[in-house]
């Protein structure tokens, strides 16, 4: 049996009383911190569960991950996650492999970017299609991000843009990086998509010591929003209430 259990968004208080509930029924308990930054403490989460928690890399949910599905086979197997287990595609791919070996799999939801960022104002409804910002490296300099920024805007809706995650270099990125990335694009391209008067959310530690910040781009590289996870929204076409609600941040 595997189970994916949710981190939730801060630290191990977020947690639901059926994720702990599971854990404490399972043989082998695992974590993976790598798809984004928690504040939490495993320390403090595996006492209250009474087991050791076992902390994964990237290879052993991608290349090596015929052991965790061989465990899973005959043992109860727990795989804590942070924010909320299906948000990265690493972990269906998982539970694809679990099922071709005939692996009951379950998963105990918790929250999520996707559901905090209603914290800033913004009608979830009114999101479209999410992009990540990554890091520029030689030979490796992603557009993605502008243009779906690019499509999103034509069609009014907001777009959330994920910011890259190197944990094992213990690399963050922070709204003033992708907003600095996003503009770099924008000389590139020059149409116009992300300038420094484009009106954004800087948003960090949700559902922790939140830090919501709202204003140009050129003023919102200049904050200090403090550790990660961060993230950037370019609102669409803004409501009078969530204009309203933007300019009470």
């Amino acid at each position: 049996m595997l189970y994916l259990i949710g981190l939730g968004l801060y630290d191990e208080g977020d947690v639901t009383l059926k994720g702990v509930e599971v854990a404490k029924g399972c043989d082998l308990v695992y974590a993976e911190l790598y798809t984004s930054p928690w504040q939490g403490s495993l320390e403090k989460l595996g006492k209250l569960l009474g087991k050791k928690i076992i902390v994964l890399q990237r290879s052993d949910l991608e290349e090596k991950s015929k052991k965790l599905i061989s465990e899973a086979e005959t043992k109860k197997v727990a795989v804590f996650v942070s924010g909320d287990p299906l948000v990265a595609t690493t972990h269906s791919a998982l539970i694809i492999e679990a099922r071709k070996k005939g692996i009951k799999v379950k998963i105990v939801h918790s929250s999520s970017v996707f559901s905090g960022i209603a914290e800033t104002g913004l009608q979830i409804y009114k999101f479209g299609k999410t992009a990540t910002v990554a890091y520029p490296e030689p030979n490796f300099f992603p557009k993605t991000p502008y243009e779906v920024l690019e499509k999103n805007r034509k069609a009014g809706l907001h777009t959330l843009l994920l910011l890259d995650v190197k944990a094992d270099k213990n690399r963050y990125m922070t709204v003033n990086e992708g907003i600095g990335i996003l503009l770099e694009i924008e000389a590139q391209e020059k149409r116009g998509v992300f300038t420094k008067d484009t009106m954004c959310v800087g948003v960090a530690r949700l559902g922790g010591d939140t830090t919501i910040k709202y204003g140009k781009a050129s003023a919102i590289q200049k904050e200090d929003f403090g550790k990660p996870p961060h993230v950037v929204i370019v609102p669409g076409e803004l409501h009078f209430s969530e204009k309203e609600f933007l300019e009470s941040l």
